[in-house]
Order: structure tokens, then C-alpha cells, then sequence
């Protein structure tokens, strides 16, 4: 029987992953169970795994093979030779069970064809440029992002030719259009990469003016480049970039998602075509996450409507009530967008606020720095979207090796502080916070 699939043994394909279920059940009576309700156990067979409730920790560097053909079969599916990643469980550098169960829940909040989980946010963001930008093409993308985003693209990509231009994350279709026009002219445009709202300015953009003016200057091009998007402040209860023409959706998991201030993670969402092109550039990096914050991550994933739901509603409030302090130059916070350009795009892209937000303090980097130091509630540290509240600067910290003009340029001033929001008393939090600016003057 050499030569023969589980397959041609069977007459059924095998599941891509034996903790699985043979069929997830998606609905009752016609009736679309919500992305709660999955998070409890979508992607998951008690059965394979002598009746454990939840999925156990799978600690091992390899995987036996039903046979020699199965295990052929899988091979193909992780060198590419058949699309769509392993059929089968091989090695831990590829695939596991803790891996595929977190992208398959991942999946249900976009409605995403397939996901990948990386090691941290910057892997997830790594893997993806390498898989998809070739040395000389050039990057589309809005401004400000991530701080080592940024240093991504424009000194280590740099190093092999790769060029870059951006437009301010609140720019017009006009302005965004203008910037795609010029990239055109320097080579091939390779990716769009956005991140919205922009880290730490926290101003939106417009993912439906993007998609619109990319189908429109690339109609009929041999390359459309794929629109990706940073997701992690809003995503994914307030912000479903997939349903509003995004290729790939990608997220720093450790925010929101772990949620608990206890892991290191990153995903990316999208198409098949797409996933399976970066999946083979995990598989050949090997940026996968380990299994023991895999199922972490599944522990976090059942309670997230719940945790982000309650830090919004925080946020809500203390921001209410901080815009209103003396003390206070401005809140950039969604609830109460500055602009009428910030305010559409809100209202046509988000279904909540969000619990991270940019405080900018009247003085500089002194009173700045008496604000957090004087905090006792809220910790002063980077990071955001967990149960805790956190308060940091990013002038002088997350974005600190940004050239001085170019965070003058973008706003990330030394009287900004980025707060997120957590699952605290709503009144705790903002007696903490008026007690802190009285430390300011």
C-alpha cells in the first residue's frame, strides 16, 4: 500500500489537526451562535483527548505519523507542494494542537478564512513583511505605528532596498490617494500596512477610503498589494477590518486578546491564499508560539467580550470626567472624537470606543512624569488591553528611538500619556487619577 493517503484508505480527508472535532457545531435551528459562545469550545474534541474538558497542554517537540503515506501527506502541505498548511500534526516548529485550536477560535471574531498565532506581535508583523515584500518594493503605510514597526520597515528592510512612504492616520482619501500615486512611481508597491488607530496618537483611519483608492489606482495591475491592518487597540470586539475590504488582519495578542498581562503573542487573519504564503515563512523561521502560551491564550479568549466590554465602559467614564480637568491640555479618546473627518470614520468602522486613549497634560515632560510617578491604582508600564490599568510616556518610552521631528510631526509630545483602561472600579480609577493630577499643579 506505498504510496497510498489516509485518504485513499478512507474515502475521507484527515483533519488538519487530530484534537479537533470532525464538525464544530456553528449554529442551532438556523440560528449563528455568537463569538462567545465559540470561544468555549469551537475547534475542540474532548474525546482525542481522554474526555479532558478543556484541551491539555501539548509539550512535545514531535509528532508520530499515523503511517509513512500520512506522513508524506503532511509534508506536502508544509512545503507548499499541496496547499493550506499540514493535513496532520509533524513538529512543533510547524504546528500543534494548543496552536490550531487559539487560530481556529481566533478566526470566529473576523470571520477570517484562517489564522496563524506567532510568537510575539513584532514576529507576527516580521513574518508577514518577509513573506510578502521583495528586496526594491516599496511600502504604503500610515503614520505613526508601532515604534519598532516603524524601525521594521525603515532600517531593517531599508538594508535590502525596500522603500517607504506614509500618510498621517487621519488623512483624507485625497491625501492617502496622492501618497499611493508616488509610491507607484518608485517600484512595486508590495503592501499597504495601517494601524488604527495609530499607536499612541490614537486617530483613526480610513480602512474604507484605503480599500476604495487601492482598487482604484491597481484595477487591472498584474500585482493588487494587500491591504493589512494592525488591529490590536480595537480588535477584536470594536473593529472588524475583514468586513470592510482588509486582505490581513494582524494583531499583538498580548494585548486585548491575552488580555491578563501574562503572555507574549501575535496573530494574523486573513485569506487562505495569503496565510498559506506567510505559514510557509513560519514554518522556514520558525515564529510560531510555544503551546504553554497557546493555551493561555485559549483561557483568555472565553472571557474577552467580557473584559473588553467592561474596560470600555470604564473608559467611558474616566475620560468624561478627565476632559473636564484643569489640568488637562486635551483626551484624544474615540468616545468624543476632535474632528468631524475623526468622527465618520468612527461612526462607519467601530462598534465601541475602546479602553486605550492619549492624555495630553498642559506642561511637558515634568508634569508628565509627576502624573505617573504620583499614580497608585493604575501602574505605570507599557502594554495595554489587560484587567489592570496602565499609564505610560511614549516619548520616552515605547517610541523613544523615533527621531525628535518626526514624533514632533506626529504629536508624540512629552505631555502625552497613554493610558489603557482595565477592569477596575470605574470611581476607583478616577479618584486615582484626580488625586495624580494634583501632583501635575
Amino acid at each position: 500500500m506505498t504510496g497510498e493517503t489516509e485518504a485513499d484508505l478512507t474515502g475521507v480527508e484527515p483533519a488538519r489537526n487530530r484534537r479537533r472535532p470532525k464538525q464544530s457545531i456553528m449554529e442551532i435551528d438556523g440560528r449563528k451562535l455568537k463569538p462567545a459562545t465559540l470561544m468555549m469550545g469551537h475547534g475542540y474534541d474532548p474525546s482525542l483527548s481522554e474526555g479532558s474538558l478543556k484541551p491539555p497542554i501539548f509539550l512535545t517537540s514531535t509528532f508520530a505519523f499515523e503511517s509513512a503515506a500520512a506522513g508524506k501527506r503532511h509534508f506536502e502541505g508544509v512545503t507548499g507542494i499541496r496547499p493550506g498548511g499540514a493535513e496532520g500534526l509533524i513538529y512543533s516548529r510547524f504546528n500543534g494542537p494548543n496552536q490550531e485550536i487559539a487560530e481556529d477560535r481566533l478566526s470566529v471574531w473576523e470571520e477570517a478564512e484562517d489564522a496563524l498565532l506567532f510568537s510575539s506581535g513584532m514576529a507576527a508583523i516580521a513574518t508577514t513583511l518577509l513573506a510578502l515584500v521583495q528586496p526594491g518594493d516599496v511600502i504604503v503605510h500610515s503614520a505613526p505605528l508601532y515604534a519598532a514597526t516603524e524601525s521594521l520597515i525603515g532600517r531593517t528592510l531599508g538594508k535590502f532596498g525596500v522603500q517607504w512612504l506614509d500618510f498621517p492616520a487621519g488623512a483624507s482619501g485625497e491625501e492617502i490617494g496622492a501618497v499611493i500615486e508616488r509610491a507607484k512611481q518608485l517600484g512595486r508597491v508590495a503592501l499597504i500596512y495601517l494601524e488604527s488607530p495609530a499607536n499612541p496618537t490614537n486617530v483613526l483611519v480610513d480602512l474604507d477610503a484605503v480599500v476604495a483608492l487601492r482598487n482604484q489606482l491597481f484595477d487591472g495591475a498584474d500585482h493588487v498589494p494587500p491591504i493589512a491592518i494592525d488591529n490590536t487597540f480595537l480588535g477584536p470586539l470594536w473593529h472588524h477590518p475583514i468586513s470592510h475590504g482588509a486582505d490581513l488582519v494582524i494583531y499583538s495578542l498580548t494585548k486585548y486578546a491575552g488580555g491578563h498581562s501574562d503572555l507574549v503573542a501575535g496573530g494574523v487573519l486573513g485569506s487562505n491564499a495569503l496565510i498559506n504564503t506567510i505559514r510557509l515563512m513560519r514554518n522556514t523561521i520558525g515564529t510560531i508560539l510555544d503551546p504553554h502560551s497557546a493555551w493561555m491564550l485559549l483561557r483568555s479568549l472565553e472571557t474577552l467580550e467580557l473584559r473588553m466590554s467592561r474596560a470600555g465602559e470604564n473608559a467611558a467614564k474616566v475620560c468624561a470626567w478627565l476632559k473636564d480637568q484643569p489640568q488637562v491640555e486635551r483626551v484624544v479618546y474615540l468616545g468624543f472624537p476632535d474632528s468631524d473627518r475623526q468622527a465618520d470614520i468612527y461612526r462607519r468602522h467601530c462598534t465601541g470606543a475602546g479602553s486605550t486613549f492619549s492624555l495630553y497634560l498642559k506642561g511637558g515632560e515634568a508634569e508628565a512624569f509627576a502624573f505617573l510617578d504620583a499614580l497608585k491604582i493604575a501602574r505605570l508600564a507599557v502594554s495595554l488591553g489587560g484587567t489592570e490599568t496602565l499609564a505610560s510616556h511614549p516619548a520616552a518610552m515605547t517610541h523613544l528611538s523615533v527621531p525628535a521631528e518626526r514624533k514632533k510631526a506626529l504629536a508624540i509630545s512629552d505631555n502625552m500619556v497613554r493610558i489603557s483602561i482595565g477592569c477596575e472600579d470605574a470611581e476607583d480609577l478616577i479618584a486615582d487619577f484626580a488625586q495624580a493630577l494634583r501632583a501635575v499643579g
